[in-house]
């Protein structure tokens, strides 16, 4: 009876994707096969399957694939007019595709089977949206793509995986690991700036630009209020937004690297996080609906000079971090993430985060060093909204960003009170 139920679930779980991809299929005036038809394929998968593991012949299987192939082909090719239009390629592949995951389902992989079900179904029905995000990307955001690859597919598995110089802080992997993480979150950033491109409001931008560069966001929204393309309020929205995106991405990037750490960042952060809010709606109301039309082009992200950089960067600051916590003491490595954090963020994050997940320096004091490090990241953004935006933007950056400096310093404050 045991048995008898299970398959009967088996089969069940088949069809019921079968059904799901021929819904989306059904909508297709052109296609040879719908709602039933793609039904029926899955439990054919599942049969063929069943039949292969009773038999002992694997060939059941790749006979029922060969036959539903054919027979879909065939079935367009003998429509001349449907030919003309469509070649039913698609069609044919999420054919297979289906009877595929019939058979995968038979053989106990069934949360697999309806997770790729679903995907699948997603990626015929969002055709439309997809074509449209294909043809927005120009031929620099294709290489980005491709350089991401080799950054994380290609050069990552070659690096050795073990300890070099002094304190043995430098792993070439480890490393390397953390530039394919660095490159990964700004490519993602940079996709959807460029997916986005013709329809970002202030409140997009501002995200998007944090995710992808704040200091280049800050830098060119302080260059469009000095030139009168933007209105103060407008350019501290989008300031304000991409600084408050660049903290939640340095606490995102301590839970990946060293999630105990991540806790005693929150601590500190988070106030600096709540105090911006204030400022945001202040000038978010004064900037009258405002959009973000026309902005600069963003650099790409995945450049493999801009990866050696970070890493030789990263590499650097790994290593004062850890000779300076040893010589010097906690105060030489504040000292440090203060000065780095002037420029860049990630390095001093990773590499704090590194240490203390090996133990070379202790939580709170990893957790006040990259807090020291977005201190003066903001107080450098602040320096940048004044001088390269001019008078009338520095008016109203000074008082914006003063509250979450003031978070940053109340949250240093609760981090230790609660050491």
């Amino acid at each position: 009876m045991d048995r008898t139920f299970e398959l009967a679930l088996t089969f069940a779980v088949s069809a019921a994707i079968g059904l799901l991809v021929g819904t989306e299929r059904e909508r297709k005036s052109t296609a040879k096969a719908g709602l039933r038809t793609f039904a029926l394929i899955a439990i054919l998968g599942t049969a063929c399957a069943l039949l292969a593991r009773a038999l002992g012949s694997p060939w059941i299987v790749a006979v029922g694939l060969a036959a539903v192939g054919l027979t879909l082909t065939g079935a367009h090719l003998v429509d001349a007019r449907a030919a003309a239009t469509d070649a039913g390629t698609t069609t044919v592949v999420a054919a297979l595709m289906v009877f595929v995951l019939g058979a995968m389902n038979f053989h106990g992989e069934r949360t697999l089977v309806v997770a790729l079900g679903i995907g699948m179904t997603a990626l015929l029905y969002f055709k439309t949206e997809l074509e449209g995000a294909a043809t927005r990307l120009t031929p620099t955001d294709i290489r980005s793509m491709l350089q991401f690859g080799a950054v994380s597919a290609v050069i990552l598995p070659l690096l050795p995986d073990r300890s070099y110089g002094p304190y043995g802080v430098l792993n070439p992997f480890h490393i390397w690991v953390m530039v394919v993480l660095i490159s990964g979150v700004s490519l993602a950033g940079y996709v959807a700036w460029r997916l986005t491109l013709e329809r970002k409001g202030l409140l997009l931008t501002g995200l998007l630009g944090g995710v992808i560069s704040s200091t280049a966001t800050t830098f060119a929204y302080a260059r469009h209020a000095r030139e009168a393309f933007h209105t103060p309020p407008a350019t501290m929205v989008v300031i304000l937004l991409a600084n408050a995106a660049m903290l939640v991405r340095v606490l995102l990037l301590t839970l990946a690297v060293a999630p105990t750490l991540a806790p005693k960042v929150a601590i500190a952060l988070a106030p600096a996080l709540l105090l911006a809010g204030p400022a945001l709606w202040w000038n978010f109301r004064r900037a009258g609906g405002e959009t973000a039309s026309g902005t600069d082009r963003m650099q790409n992200p995945t450049q493999f000079g801009t990866a050696l950089l970070f890493a030789a960067f990263y590499a650097l600051i790994l290593l004062a971090a850890a000779w300076l916590s040893d010589v010097v003491g906690s105060g030489g490595l504040f000292a440090l993430s203060f000065i780095s954090g002037l420029t860049d963020v990630d390095a001093i994050t990773l590499s704090s985060s590194r240490l203390a997940l090996q133990g070379s320096i202790e939580m709170t004091a990893a957790a006040t060093a990259i807090t020291l490090a977005v201190t003066s990241n903001v107080l450098f953004k602040t320096a940048v909204a004044v001088m390269v935006g001019g008078p009338a933007l520095g008016r109203i950056a000074v008082p914006s960003f003063a509250l979450p400096l003031a978070g940053l310093l109340g949250g240093l404050v609760a981090l230790h009170a609660l050491a």
